[in-house]
């Protein structure tokens, strides 16, 4: 003799509420992506020539700073403008072959210009 039909539904519900009551727990979230770099990590050399500062501007990391006159410069200076707390000492008048000119820079923004050439030659380092 047949089953009713709603023992054969009730059998088959019944069999389904078998399985876990519980949801499987979602996956934890993925970690954050590390934080960008820090802007800058440029060249800690300046090159002086050709009546111009190059690069400027720029930025860097908190340390030293050199200007390198390139064998063919004419006499420039780096006179320090702005920037925080007392500023370094300028590099005096050098021509290409003179050694390289370098101050240490703390987190900060100077400016700089050459004393002889003040209109063509200005610079900007952002120091972090």
């Amino acid at each position: 003799m047949p089953m009713p039909r709603w023992l054969v539904i009730a059998a088959i519900v019944a069999a389904a509420g078998c399985g876990s009551s519980s949801s499987p727990n979602p996956p934890p979230p993925p970690p954050p992506p590390p934080p960008p770099p820090p802007p800058g990590g440029h060249s800690t050399t300046i090159t002086v020539a050709n009546f111009s500062f190059s690069p400027t501007p720029d930025s860097i990391a908190a340390g030293t700073i050199t200007f390198h006159w390139e064998a063919a410069a004419s006499t420039h200076n780096v006179t320090w403008q702005t920037g925080p707390g007392t500023l370094p000492a300028g590099s005096g008048n050098k021509a290409g072959g003179d050694p390289d000119y370098t101050a240490n820079l703390t987190v900060g923004t100077y400016t700089f210009h050459c004393t002889i050439h003040p209109s063509q030659m200005t610079g900007t380092i952002v120091v972090h």
